[in-house]
């Protein structure tokens, strides 16, 4: 039985040709996602835009149009140095101190030096994954250094001068509620979600309970009824410092939002990973401590930071209560009328922000450092 013949077919039409390759340099790669398409093109000249329209006055402002020598508003003033005036710069050397320790005395200013140099030496291994001691190191930042940090900055014993909170301000409370509720909220909020999750009804039903009370309040709202209405409802003769009242309610509030975003990482885990532990007689906290909520909150990073850079950003709501933060004491420096001039209010602002944002940035950046590197699952 002999095979059919193959039949060979021939294109007798000339295919159409081509476009040109885009080239093999990094400009005509750059250009080809600029201006590849008439839509890329358009939204390439709005982008150039908005930079010509708002960075560079911005930089202008900041920098070449700058003063950064004075002793005085004087020197800041556009009659003084003949030409227009930005930020003025000699405002914040003046009162650099105050935006940074607040009221704190000037003599024992060095206790908060040290309370900030130990912080940033204890995190810095922490965020470095190949570092050894991890452990020590967690211990000595989670839990020693707060202990450490308190008797130094509070005083009152091993010689050291007592020094009220409400002389406290500036970076130093700033630091200090953004350290406190992260530190302290993360915890609380795996227990609420945990909690949210269980099968008894009443640790279920009080988890809930607990989330959308905290959930459905503004912060400020929380602050006010800590700093003013808590003590109405403590016995006689208690009384409770102004910012342990504010660091709690602040605690509580973070948790709530926590608490969420952690129970959206456990609903993204697979039964099966609850199952093989149970196949392997893993009882339920060692399977959410070993298995399932590491996987969870490796899948809810971007979240978590985001509520961090949030709850950093948002301890400026402390100045409702009187308590004088970095913005509060930025705030509060513009009633000196030996700096009143018309680029003060926006310099201050100004130098707020920067620091606002680079924490924030720094936070978001090893975020996705972070996620990089516990992204083992995609190659």
């Amino acid at each position: 039985m002999t095979a059919a013949p193959q039949r060979i077919f021939v294109r007798k039409m000339m295919e159409a040709p081509r476009p040109r390759p885009l080239g093999t340099g990094r400009v005509a790669l750059l250009a080809h996602r600029l201006f590849g398409t008439p839509l890329n093109g358009l939204l390439t000249i709005l982008g150039v835009a908005v930079l010509v329209l708002l960075v560079w006055p911005t930089f202008r402002f900041l920098f070449v149009d700058a003063v950064w020598d004075g002793a005085s508003r004087v020197d800041c003033l556009p009659e003084t140095v003949k030409r227009p005036v930005g930020a003025c710069w000699p405002f914040i050397q003046a009162r650099f101190g105050q935006f940074i320790y607040g009221f704190y005395p000037q003599p024992q200013r060095w206790r908060v030096d040290i309370v900030f140099a130990a912080g940033a030496l204890l995190l810095l291994p922490l965020l470095i994954p190949r570092f050894p001691f991890k452990i020590f190191n967690a211990f000595l930042f989670f839990i020693a250094y707060p202990a450490a940090a308190y008797v130094l900055l509070v005083g009152g014993r091993f010689g050291l001068e007592y020094v009220e909170t409400r002389a406290w301000g500036g970076l130093l409370i700033t630091m200090v509620i953004s350290y406190t509720g992260i530190i302290a909220s993360l915890p609380l909020g795996m227990l609420l979600a945990l909690g949210r999750r269980s099968n008894m009804p009443i640790v279920r039903t009080l988890s809930i309970a607990f989330i959308e009370f905290w959930r459905g309040v503004p912060l400020i709202t929380v602050l006010f009824f800590a700093t003013y209405m808590l003590p109405l409802f403590l016995p006689p003769g208690w009384n409770v410092d102004a910012l342990l009242r504010v660091l709690i309610g602040v605690t509580l509030f973070s948790a709530a939002y926590l608490a969420e975003v952690i129970r959206g990482g456990l609903q993204a885990i697979p039964r099966g990973q609850f199952e093989g532990a149970a196949a392997l007689g893993l009882g339920y906290w060692k399977t959410m401590g070993l298995i399932v909520l590491p996987q969870a909150l490796k899948h809810v990073i971007p979240g978590l930071v985001n509520s961090f850079i949030a709850l950093f950003k948002d301890t400026s709501l402390v100045l409702t209560v009187s308590i004088f933060d970095l913005l509060g004491q930025v705030r509060s420096s513009f009633a000196d009328p030996n700096w009143a001039t018309p680029s003060t209010l926006f310099t201050g602002f100004a130098f707020a922000g920067i620091i606002y944002f680079a924490v924030s940035f720094l936070m978001s950046r090893y975020a996705l450092a972070m996620e990089r590197r516990l992204n083992t699952d995609v190659r």
